[in-house]
């Protein structure tokens, strides 16, 4: 059987996704597989530094592995390239990757930097496709806006696909998640602060959504800061 593994949000919780990757790696039991990872990786959490560092590092043979980017990700990477961004990315839980870091932006590294900025912003495979935010309908999947793949907030209870494929997104945090619907799952459990994490498992054979989950907890974090 052929697996891909989805983990959401992350946001600076390195504990979660270590957790979450131990959780893959039990769950697969010696197979590969394929690791998708849905963005916004820094921001919020306390350990921005360590997980950019983590995934950079990918995953062993065997595994096929696809980190895509997040809204959280641009714009860190839009502060990075020009002040005239950093108060809107500071309020935004950018603060806390900034603190990982040591305080001065200027000490985040330009490796760091480009591989935010060169994250894909979909992937797809036979039956689903994955996205950090959303995708419009009637819109091709290559003609699709930025804004859109990083910022679309589907209404509550849009139980659409797109073009015959499930769509598996994260972005719109729901504490007592994951959504699931008939086109598509919401796996954001806003983790970063709940301190619970769900890993969607999908059967590349088989159409639709998630065939079980690797669930994950740590400590709630009270740190205040917007949901975008």
């Amino acid at each position: 059987m052929s697996l891909t593994y989805v983990i959401p949000d992350i946001h600076g919780r390195f504990d979660l996704m270590s957790e979450a990757l131990h959780g893959v790696h039990a769950y697969a039991a010696g197979n590969g597989g394929t690791l998708v990872m849905l963005g916004d990786y820094v921001d919020k959490g306390p350990d921005s530094n360590r997980v950019i560092a983590r995934l950079r590092r990918g995953m062993p043979d065997g595994w096929s592995f696809v980190p895509l980017k997040g809204n959280h990700d641009a714009m860190m990477v839009a502060a990075w390239r020009d002040p005239a961004n950093m108060t809107r990315w500071l309020k935004r839980g950018g603060d806390a990757v900034l603190e990982s870091y040591g305080g001065d932006p200027s000490v985040i590294p330009r490796t760091d930097i480009a591989w935010l900025d060169a994250l894909p912003l979909t992937y797809t495979d036979a039956h689903r496709v994955y996205v950090h935010a959303g995708l419009d309908p009637g819109v091709a999947r290559d003609a699709q806006p930025e804004t859109t793949l990083l910022w679309k907030r589907y209404p509550k209870g849009e139980a659409a696909g797109f073009e015959g494929r499930h769509v598996v997104h994260g972005h719109n945090s729901f504490a007592q998640g994951p959504e699931l619907y008939q086109g598509r799952t919401n796996l954001d459990t806003r983790s970063w602060r709940t301190g619970r994490l769900v890993t969607g498992v999908f059967d590349d054979a088989v159409p639709g959504g998630p065939v079980d989950f690797i669930v994950v907890h740590g400590p709630a974090q009270e740190r205040l800061g917007q949901s975008l």
